[in-house]
């Protein structure tokens, strides 16, 4: 993310305050015990995996023959608005490598044009569709390599959706770790295909958006997670993308176990490093960086955007203060060189040394010309916007995406699909663009008309909105719209044909915007509609015997209030559909398509059907603690082990026709053990080439004559400064307060781990399920198989009743017609974290027939059970 203007001023005010409070990172907080950070020293040198090896080679004969400025220059941003793009590297031209840009966002290219707006990854969740993710992500990665955009921000798969009230829920796929895995894993497979580097984000436990930062006067909130709940649920969609070879990872702006994520040694150098293998490199957030060397020591390798925790005041934790450090010892010139390589080496990895696009748009500004650095007080002008088109042919799947996310809730008398000779009348500001304009509100930062997107650096500009009261009048031929969101005292007399549509949502967003008393966590509206829409359903149900609910939402909402009123007959979810909000709901509604959307969370009864831990956390004297106490029971888990019953389940979603499963079978495929096979040793770094001396000082001088932008951050160092610090180094005088437990020796690395996502082994697959599905009905229509592990009994581990572990989405099938579809459970979904073994273990002396793999269309509408290597039947209701 970047800052709006508004947070800027209030980092000024905290600035202020800072003169006179004591910094907060000097020492950790207490958090409960049992959650630990522990050190991990030093951090694991990339490059010891075959699948980077070529990369790694390069980027080694490239840094090598960099001079330590320009290796600083490349780890950290130039300073908030000093370049066209959010986040802008500085660059080491005399050896060709160019300065990166880094651009949010997870749905679309942010603050510039002729872009695709796509629907939002909750809405991506909702498809269950995986060639949907991977065409989604291989059309972002076009439209972001069309604009020169190096490292795009996505996807988000943290927040996971522990907290439903949580602000940018909306902008990963769903409240499970496996659907937002698959996800992640897909849509950085598309994106890095065209030769973009993604960044999965935000690593870890940024569940809420209150209290998420640091700043002069309170730590950030922490995040403590037992490492079982860590590894099961909120590292597993971290794992996949990791596995899908993903080039860069970004940090929370929160603490984990009371370390900050920005240099949590436990996290970036144990697990990500050497535990999940991860070969690119580690980002902030933008200003989540709290400290220098600590941060490099623990495993950081680039900061964004490059200043200190106060921006535009021209300071910086890196940049002239890296150079310092190395040439007075405190961070080894071997972390530097793998900091440095780590970057160069995902560079090469995408192939952007070859015809890669420079940028051609400013997120800055609409305008051709402008600044060439906005945040300077002077900066030179000139060209900053060619307004390249990067749409192609986006809009078909963006379509696609919206239409097959759908979600059909409740069809009461088979309501839907509607005839478009019906008369209906349409309420509900929702239906409709922003009449202010489609993009009048910066980053979304406002709830009015249609809602496409919810706010903050996540969103992206509207080419264009198809609205949906636009798209109904193109379709249907009597239609009456109003667009207050109170029921109008006086209309047109109700006819007992007439069908009321009520568009109605829910928005959420991050934190340095409030929308309507919202501070990016619904605190204000909770898991309420906005806007009076459940008076205004209300209203149209008294008024009409036919009324059908349409919500737009970043996540779950109450509704109780109206959802068994006799006039409510259907209810549609469209979650947040971007640009393509209109025909992509008409297919839906007059029945040109068959729903087949799911929903990827529970819609409960009330909030409190959910563990209080769950909820927001508030102010605290001090940091805030968020204790993960309910471990791996949210959402599904947790109502399926309290036997509480949800309004609709997770993975509930109807259809204009019925589905039958059948000929079910199970095959093994690999002899389970309990624990995987052991892992190969890390191979050879090609860094070990490295002379890692101390170099001269004159390699940081400022060039003679060099002419400064103001404000603008250099790894540069005034030659008294930098003869200084190498005399420090020299004599080896360095005072720096070492944290407990640091090493300068390499570790051989975790038994969990051994490649790209952990040990190859965890995804052997250990078991198939073949089987039949068949549209029963009378239309055609798609089905979706969710496949869900139940563990053996009587392990002596506690294991949530079912868990989602594969899933698969039908081709369109006609009436009678058959397809033939398989799920596939790898060791890793059979397995439990072992704290003590720190590795995955399997339940063989259970006996393997202990499984149980579950299939069906929702967690509560299971039609097969298969157990192990036994056999499958039908499950009676």
């Amino acid at each position: 993310m970047s800052l709006h203007p508004k947070a800027l001023l209030a980092a000024f005010v905290l600035f202020l305050l800072s003169l006179i409070n004591a910094s907060p990172t000097v020492k950790r907080d207490p958090v409960p015990t049992g959650y630990v950070a522990a050190p991990y020293y030093p951090a694991p040198r990339g490059g010891w995996l075959s699948d980077w090896s070529e990369s790694y080679a390069k980027a080694v004969r490239l840094v090598t023959n960099m001079t330590l400025a320009e290796k600083v220059n490349i780890t950290a941003g130039t300073g908030i608005f000093m370049g066209r793009c959010v986040g802008n590297t500085g660059s080491a031209p005399r050896v060709r490598f160019p300065q990166l840009c880094l651009q949010d966002g997870p749905l679309g290219i942010r603050n510039t044009d002729h872009n695709t707006a796509f629907p939002a990854g909750i809405t991506v969740g909702a498809t269950w569709d995986k060639d949907l993710m991977y065409a989604r992500g291989a059309a972002l990665g076009e439209e972001f390599r069309g604009k020169g955009v190096n490292i795009a921000l996505l996807p988000s798969v943290g927040p996971l959706g522990r907290k439903p009230r949580g602000g940018r829920n909306w902008e990963g796929f769903g409240s499970d770790p496996v659907l937002q895995g698959i996800a992640a894993m897909l849509t950085i497979q598309g994106t890095q295909e065209q030769g973009v580097i993604a960044t999965i984000k935000h690593l870890i436990g940024n569940e809420q958006e209150m209290y998420r930062m640091y700043n002069p006067v309170q730590p950030a909130y922490s995040a403590n997670i037992d490492d079982r709940t860590l590894h099961e649920l909120y590292l597993w969609p971290f794992a996949e993308g990791v596995r899908a070879g993903v080039g860069s990872v970004m940090c929370a702006y929160n603490a984990v176990n009371g370390s900050a994520s920005s240099q949590n040694s436990y996290l970036t150098n144990k697990i990500l490093k050497d535990e999940l293998g991860f070969q690119g490199f580690y980002m902030t957030d933008w200003l989540a960086q709290i400290s220098g060397v600590a941060a490099a020591l623990a495993g950081l390798d680039m900061s964004m955007p490059g200043d200190g925790s106060i921006p535009l005041f021209g300071n910086s934790y890196w940049m002239y203060d890296l150079s310092r450090a190395v040439l007075n010892g405190s961070v080894p010139v071997s972390r530097l060189n793998d900091m440095v390589t780590r970057i160069v080496a995902a560079w090469y990895q995408m192939g952007q040394d070859q015809d890669y696009p420079e940028p051609n748009f400013s997120t800055n500004t609409q305008d051709r010309e402008g600044p060439l650095y906005p945040g300077a007080v002077i900066s030179p002008r000139g060209v900053v916007n060619e307004f390249v088109d990067v749409k192609g042919s986006h809009a078909e799947v963006a379509r696609a995406i919206a239409r097959d996310a759908i979600t059909l809730l409740k069809n009461e008398d088979n309501v839907l699909p509607l005839s478009t000779n019906t008369s209906l009348r349409v309420y509900g500001s929702d239906a409709q663009a922003n009449p202010d304009g489609i993009n009048s509100c910066s980053d979304r930062g406002c709830n009015k008309g249609t809602l496409g997107q919810g706010w903050g650096s996540g969103t992206a500009n509207y080419p264009y909105l198809d609205d949906p009261i636009s798209a109904i009048r193109r379709r249907a031929s009597s239609v009456t719209y109003s667009s207050s969101d109170t029921f109008p005292l006086i209309q047109d007399p109700v006819s007992e044909n007439d069908v009321a549509l009520v568009f109605i949502n829910a928005d959420s967003g991050e934190n340095y915007i409030t929308v309507e008393g919202n501070p990016g966590d619904r605190t204000t509206a909770g898991l309420q509609v906005w806007h009076n829409g459940d008076e205004l359903v209300k209203a149209a149900a008294n008024a009409f015997d036919t009324v059908v609910v349409i919500v737009h939402t970043v996540g779950p909402i109450l509704m109780e209030d109206w959802i068994e009123l006799h006039s409510v007959k259907a209810v549609l979810f469209a979650h947040l559909p971007g640009q393509e909000a209109g025909d992509s709901l008409t297919d839906i509604l007059f029945g040109d398509v068959s729903p087949s959307g799911h929903l990827p969370y529970s819609l409960v009864r009330r909030e409190d059907d959910l563990p209080a831990s769950t909820q927001l956390r508030g102010f605290a004297i001090g940091q805030p603690q968020d204790t993960y106490t309910e471990g791996l029971y949210i959402d599904y888990r947790y109502l399926l082990a309290q036997n509480i019953t949800p309004r609709y389940a997770f993975g509930h979603g109807l259809s204009y026709t019925t589905f039958s499963f059948s000929n079910a079978s199970i095959e093994q495929l690999t002899t389970l053990s309990t624990f995987p096979p052991a892992r190969a040793p890390k191979g050879t770094t090609p860094q070990t080439v490295y002379n890692n001396t101390i170099p001269p000082a004159s390699e940081v001088y400022y060039p003679s004559g060099f002419r400064r932008i103001n404000r603008y951050l250099y790894s540069w160092l005034e030659r008294p400064a930098a003869d200084a610090a190498a005399h420090i180094g020299a004599t080896n005088s360095s005072t720096y307060p070492y944290p407990v437990g640091y090493s300068e020796t390499e570790k051989p690395g975790p038994r969990a781990g051994g490649a790209q996502g952990g040990n190859p082994a965890l995804w052997d697959p250990i078991f198939r399920v073949s089987l039949s599905i068949t549209n029963t009905g009378e239309r055609a229509g798609r089905a979706v198989v969710q496949a869900y592990v139940s563990y053996p009994t009587g392990t002596g581990w506690d294991t949530p009743p079912l868990q989602l572990r594969d899933f698969v989405k039908t081709g369109v099938l006609e009436p009678g017609e058959s397809e033939a579809v398989e799920v596939v459970v790898s060791r890793k979904a059979v397995s439990v974290w072992d704290t003590t073994v720190q590795d995955w273990r399997a339940f063989t002396d259970a006996g393997e027939s202990g499984y149980g793999i579950w299939l069906g269309e929702a967690v509560d509408d299971l039609r097969v059970v298969c157990l192990g290597s036994g056999g499958c039947e039908e499950v009676d209701g």
